[in-house]
């Protein structure tokens, strides 16, 4: 069963090998990043690639999914581990439904992915469906809260998921490393996955591919009545290819090609009597970059992604085809100045285009840019970053500016503040969407800050704490809502005032070869309407749909050698599905418990992985009418040849 994707990913990279020189310089090798070590605490990720967050948000908030959790949930996709292990609210449509992002009670079009620092917003909806983002392909996720539109671009209201993949490291051994993966699990769940990757002192190559398939017949509850569900079957397939060349010291070109298929089909909601819909989802990805080092530091992207959707539905006779287009490039100048001023200039341009017969013609949405990002460290103990980015827009032109902060008060205690200029440009569905589209609308904008204090002992100590507490304020105008009878059409009938606090609280105790953890993480969001363009709609003072003003999320376990257990809790408060909170969804609870059993040996390690969700098989929608699952699990083996 495993021969034929290990055999594959194999042959890919082996004859991209046979092509490279192998004879490479005397040097001493570098660290290879893929090298997994035996579980002990919640070890972070390496530094991130992007500049943007080592550098110039010193007073921003910014959550590092740690390597051991990453490990944890390398089987699932984004939007579980987010929804478990971060205050961040997922927005899910049930089982092989659209998955989206709300972060501190922004909309899904006002929160915003970036794959190796580029947009991954679907170009017409202007969203990210990270319930097709696999956890397995990225050496690390990143969550930025609040506004960063100065440095990332309009659209970045609520927050930012930053995902990497694996840099390109070089061997000077000139050597080969494999893995190989099964996964199986709850509801005719399985997966097969292979790895291959080759590294030389001057080039890197790495292919993964994998598929999975399930038929998600889980059993719910409807109206008092147990049910099966049905039309839910899931298939896939994902490849990714990397390729580096270290042309000399100063200078590296490295090469990305991502493409990913679902085919999902769609369940009935509960206020359906049947359903026959099904879509499937085809996504290509390239990126190349190019980095030189020196006194300026200089960098390039190029990037092509295209995402084609096709959605059938026989019973209402729907056929529908359309695939949206983005071609983005970027030039990043770095200089640092003396030792207390470092510059950044950033020069993106992204154009955009969707062809479909649900939108007319085939429409474009072009950006141009120019970022400058500033850092002075002159005064002891104080980073303070300044950021400023002019936007074209099609027809409009804004320019964002943006303060950000840290001070360390001791050793222990550093406080943090953050404000930022907030906008976002209508995506090309609300403005062209056939029917409805609206080409009146004006772009949301406004104002957003935050700020808090983060406590943070010793990693060194046996007793390791961790405690940050942020607050955030942001008032939004002109914010695009849909709404009518036979045909939706998008408004900025809204002005919509966010503010909340948000605490993240780990403890670590470590007693000889044992360490403890417990972890709680809490989030308060109140997200009102406080002006509305329509009359008597109810709406003023109400929380707006969809954003529970509660949410948190615990840990608590243990490590031990190379075993990791830990069990995790959820919690999500109402969710109003009207403007004026006359109707909601009641709040959940869901207990989930994660083990890991990392075997190394001399030349290989082998990896344990058990997942049981939902333990004490609670029913519960995340989406009105769109149940979830009860109990499952899942089980997962993952062997490396180092």
């Amino acid at each position: 069963m495993y021969t034929s994707p290990f055999t594959v990913s194999r042959m890919v990279v082996s004859l991209l090998a046979a092509l490279l020189s192998f004879t490479c310089a005397s040097g001493q090798s570098t660290t290879d990043t893929l090298k997994e070590v035996r579980v002990k605490g919640r070890k972070k990720n390496v530094q991130s690639a992007d500049e943007r967050i080592n550098t110039y948000a010193p007073g921003q908030k910014i959550t590092t999914i740690d390597s051991i959790t990453l490990q944890q949930y390398q089987f699932q996709s984004v939007a579980n581990l987010l929804s478990q292990q971060t205050p961040v609210f997922i927005k899910s449509y049930g089982i092989n439904g659209l998955a989206t992002l709300s972060f501190r009670g922004a909309s899904a079009a006002q929160s915003q992915v970036y794959w190796n620092g580029v947009p991954l917003q679907n170009a017409a909806m202007g969203i990210s469906d990270v319930s097709l983002l696999p956890v397995s392909l990225l050496q690390r996720v990143q969550v930025v809260y609040g506004s960063s539109a100065a440095m990332w671009g309009s659209g970045n209201v609520g927050g930012a998921l930053v995902v990497e993949n694996e840099q390109p490291y070089f061997d000077a051994n000139a050597r080969f490393r494999y893995a190989v993966s099964a996964v199986t699990g709850s509801f005719s769940q399985y997966q097969l996955g292979a790895r291959t990757s080759y590294a030389s002192c001057k080039w890197f190559v790495a292919a993964k591919i994998f598929g999975q398939s399930a038929q998600n017949n889980f059993s719910y509850n409807d109206a008092g009545t147990d049910k099966r569900m049905t039309n839910a079957q899931l298939s896939s397939g994902t490849g990714l290819l990397q390729i580096g060349y270290k042309a000399n010291e100063r200078n590296t070109v490295a090469l990305t090609a991502w493409y990913q298929q679902y085919y999902r089909e769609i369940p009935r909601a509960l206020f359906e009597t049947q359903s026959l819909k099904n879509q499937r989802d085809e996504s290509l990805r390239l990126l190349a970059t190019w980095q030189r080092t020196g006194r300026v530091h200089t960098s390039a992207k190029l990037s092509y992604i295209r995402d084609a959707m096709h959605y059938r539905d026989t019973l209402a006779l729907l056929n529908n085809k359309n695939s949206t287009n983005q071609l983005y490039a970027d030039a990043t100048f770095s200089y640092q100045a003396g030792s207390s001023h470092k510059f950044m200039l950033t020069l993106p341009v992204t154009i955009a285009w969707v062809d479909s017969a649900s939108v007319k013609n085939t429409n474009t949405q072009n950006r141009y840019a120019a970022a400058f990002n500033y850092l002075f460290t002159g005064i002891k103990n104080l980073q303070t970053a300044i950021n400023l980015r002019g936007e074209v827009v099609d027809d409009n032109s804004y320019v964002l500016p943006g303060i950000n902060a840290a001070y360390a008060l001791t050793d222990w205690l550093n406080i943090k503040a953050n404000a930022q200029r907030t906008y976002r440009v209508p995506t090309l569905n609300e403005l062209y969407y056939n029917p409805g589209g609206n080409r009146n609308l004006q772009p949301e904008k406004g104002w957003s800050a935050d700020g808090g204090y983060a406590v943070s002992t010793s990693t060194k100590n046996k007793i390791v704490l961790h405690h940050e507490l942020s607050a955030f304020n942001r008032v939004i105008d002109n914010w695009i809502l849909w709404f009518g009878g036979a045909i939706w059409t998008p408004h900025n009938i809204a002005t919509v005032h966010s503010r909340g606090v948000e605490t993240d609280n780990k403890l670590t105790i470590t007693i000889g070869k044992w360490q403890w953890h417990i972890g709680v993480n809490t989030a308060y969001t109140l997200s009102t309407t406080i002006a509305s363009n329509v009359a008597g709609d109810g709406s003023i003072g109400k929380q707006i749909p969809y954003a529970p003003r509660y949410n948190g999320q615990g840990n608590i376990g243990f490590s031990y050698r190379g075993f990791y257990v830990n069990y995790n809790h959820t919690y999500t408060g109402y969710r109003f599905l009207t403007v004026d909170e006359s109707q909601w969804l009641m709040p959940y609870n869901t207990g989930n418990i994660q083990l890991l059993y990392t075997v190394p040996f001399s030349h290989y390690q082998l990896q344990l992985t058990v997942q049981c969700n939902n333990v004490f098989n609670l029913s519960y929608s995340v989406v009105n009418a769109r149940p979830m699952p009860g109990i499952n699990w899942l089980m997962g083996m993952r062997l490396m040849i180092l």
